[in-house]
């Protein structure tokens, strides 16, 4: 009895604390514990400030990023940039297979010195004789089909910041979106490399110029809870052996 309480007490305890949102809207995501806010209060250290001279300061032709003309691109820890993510893909495979095998043998011993038929005669049951001492049949077969159609079309648009500047000159990116609307909160994050020439001279990238790209699109709340089999049906589907 002790046993199957220790079982099943992580399934009590996980019920609980699902118990806890009955009535309630999902919560969101401390903004302050995130890898963006860590770059955006932490900068590098190794970073050079900028220094601008009084000339500088009162001419619209510098080069700096607070200028007219200035390169406005993010390229340190803490700026952001914008990624465009615009998927729409399609795929369809489709494959068949059959295969066939028949086969038949048969034994027997028809005459050797008269000892099968003195066989038959004096061992062997009524109707019965070595001469079909042995017959086999068998026969199988195997048909096979599989298709796969797939269909995708996303189109979002995130803010992510530069987290980390590599030794070779790669940014590291992390972003993250949550949108509450009623008990449901989507949540789209992005992360991966991107080149500073990849970049646009709108501060933007799209999703297909990101290295190692992390893109996730999903939610939490009542809609997903629903969507999802109860913790008992899924431990029943990975134990089951049929």
């Amino acid at each position: 009895m002790k046993r199957i309480f220790l079982l099943l007490l992580p399934l009590f305890i996980s019920a609980c604390t699902s118990l806890e949102t009955v009535g309630r809207v999902p919560a969101f995501t401390a903004g302050t514990e995130t890898a963006e806010y860590n770059a955006m209060v932490n900068p590098d250290p190794t970073e050079t400030v900028e220094r601008r001279t009084p000339l500088d300061a009162a001419s619209l032709w510098t080069q700096g990023r607070g200028s007219l003309l200035g390169d406005r691109r993010a390229a340190k820890p803490g700026d952001i940039l914008t990624v465009v993510i615009e998927i729409d893909e399609e795929a369809e495979i489709s494959n068949a297979s059959a295969r066939g095998r028949s086969g038949s043998e048969s034994m027997g011993i028809s005459s050797l010195l008269g000892l099968p038929q003195n066989f038959d005669n004096n061992v062997l049951a009524d109707g019965a004789t070595l001469g079909s001492a042995v017959s086999t049949d068998s026969t199988s077969t195997f048909s096979g089909n599989g298709s796969v159609s797939r269909n995708e079309k996303l189109m979002l648009r995130i803010a992510a910041t530069i987290v980390r500047v590599l030794p070779n000159g790669v940014l590291q990116i992390d972003g993250s979106q949550e949108v509450r609307v009623n008990f449901e909160v989507r949540e789209l994050t992005v992360g991966g490399f991107v080149r500073p020439a990849d970049i646009s001279r709108k501060n933007e990238i799209t999703y297909d110029k990101i290295a190692s790209a992390r893109i996730s699109y999903g939610g939490r709340g009542q809609i997903s809870q629903v969507q999802q089999p109860r913790y008992g049906q899924q431990i029943a589907d990975i134990i089951l052996p049929f």
